[in-house]
């Protein structure tokens, strides 16, 4: 396991008894098995074209906006763009693919899919290059197999630079309940989810798996971890969301338009703050306006943050950002703690992608909440671990890595992540890593 926070001299956790946050001496454990996450997917493919307006008319797309097509529809489309050459790139995606990719890569480390892939796998096909743009840490064994094409979601970009979304689902959403295997939830650091599980069509399976697994991570007191996905599957229902996170969800990763969408409330500080009275700990990205995190720590043991105060919205919000995130029902005295950051740099001079920046920083909460999860399994004597923290740094440090991780995302065309980052970085300063 990589340590996710201050990539300097040591980058793998101290697992000795010289670490000197041993408060006496004690056997270390040797199981790290159980330090890993566990996500379920829509498997599919995202294709990436440049095409003028007759080809959105002639498809009957509607131009800015996402539609789902008929698997007819989808081969005539994409053997018209083939034999144009108007396809630019191609990548496995699905958000939740994204975010354990990018997840084994950074912290160099297993996660576990669950979802459906194709039986029989040519080369060439879409199941094909799902799997040459995986991270080979992923876990796939329990993928369930299928007769059939997994999805693909053509990314269709005009001239006037407006991306229009055609999804062919293909066999993604036929993941069944007996598929969700309970002991691979039962001993993860945290079931990942998005919000387009829960809304398929009449009778797929998708939901009911979806539903089960949760059933398991509550079983097992694992935490669940929800991306909202898109601001339109918000606006559906947004009381509907606002119930299923106060009854199933743990953490919370939405952008500021979802957030308008699930609470009315357009500030993403105030937003996040009123997303806290249904789950336990809120990461929302802003774009331009950089990334919030809101969560709870122990009242007694929050730590004043030594950077300068912030006010906004709420006065002087990131005071107690040196504190570690705790989960609400594990502290006696909660208290709400905030945390923002400006966009890395400045922000990228030229963004080549924004799917997926979301994902990255998500895949970077994950690794410092598993990272906790490692260090205490194998140093469970540690002074770090004499309160039941959900995080292994302070929210501020969170903010910063989720979003080094972003920005990486958002200056490259593949919305996963193609390499770790940098253990020492060429245009930084030293000292950002270590305020």
């Amino acid at each position: 396991m990589k340590f996710p926070g201050q990539r300097k001299s040591k980058h793998y956790f101290p697992v000795s008894l010289r670490d000197p946050l041993l408060s006496n001496q004690e056997l270390i454990n040797s199981d790290s098995d159980h330090a890993y996450i566990v996500g379920i997917d829509q498997t599919l493919v995202d294709i990436e074209a440049k095409v003028d307006d007759d080809f959105i008319q002639r498809y009957q797309l509607s131009q800015g906006h996402s539609l789902v097509i008929e698997e007819t529809t989808a081969e005539e489309l994409y053997r018209e763009l083939t034999e144009r050459n108007l396809i630019s790139h191609e990548f496995a995606g699905g958000t939740i693919g994204n975010t354990l990719h990018n997840y084994s890569l950074l912290a160099d480390d297993r996660s576990v899919l669950l979802g459906t892939m194709c039986n029989n796998i040519q080369i060439g096909s879409y199941a094909y290059r799902y799997l040459c743009h995986t991270s080979s840490r992923m876990d796939l064994n329990y993928l369930q197999g299928v007769d059939g094409p997994i999805g693909r979601c053509f990314t269709l970009i005009t001239e006037n630079g407006e991306r229009t979304f055609a999804i062919s689902p293909g066999l993604m959403n036929q993941l069944r309940p007996d598929s969700i295997p309970e002991q691979i939830i039962a001993e993860a650091s945290a079931l990942v989810i998005t919000a387009y599980l829960v809304r398929s069509q009449p009778g797929e399976p998708m939901p009911a798996a979806t539903m089960q697994a949760i059933e398991y991570a509550k079983k097992h007191d694992v935490p669940v971890v929800l991306t909202l996905g898109t601001k339109f599957v918000i606006a559906d229902d947004p009381s509907f969301w606002q119930d299923f996170l106060a009854k199933y969800v743990s953490v919370v990763a939405m952008n500021e338009d979802e957030a308008l969408e699930l609470t009315g409330i357009k500030d993403p500080l105030l937003a996040a703050d009123k997303v806290l009275d249904w789950v336990d700990l809120v990461l929302c990205t802003a774009g331009a306006d950089g990334l919030y995190m809101a969560g709870y720590t122990e009242s007694t043991y929050k730590r004043e943050t030594q950077h300068p105060l912030l006010s906004g919205a709420i006065e002087q919000f990131n005071r107690y950002e040196f504190s570690r995130a705790m989960r609400k029902k594990e502290c006696q005295h909660p208290f709400r703690i905030y945390s923002h950051i400006e966009p890395y740099m400045g922000g990228p001079e030229k963004i080549m992608n924004t799917n997926g920046a979301g994902d990255g920083a998500l895949s970077a909460l994950l690794h410092d909440i598993t990272a906790n999860r490692f260090h205490r399994l194998n140093i469970p004597n540690s002074t770090k671990h004499f309160l039941p923290y959900l995080t292994y740094s302070s929210l501020a440090q969170v903010c910063k890595y989720a979003n080094r991780v972003s920005y990486q995302v958002l200056i490259q065309h593949s919305p996963r992540l193609t390499r770790s980052l940098p253990e020492k970085e060429d245009s930084l300063e030293e000292s950002y890593w270590e305020r």
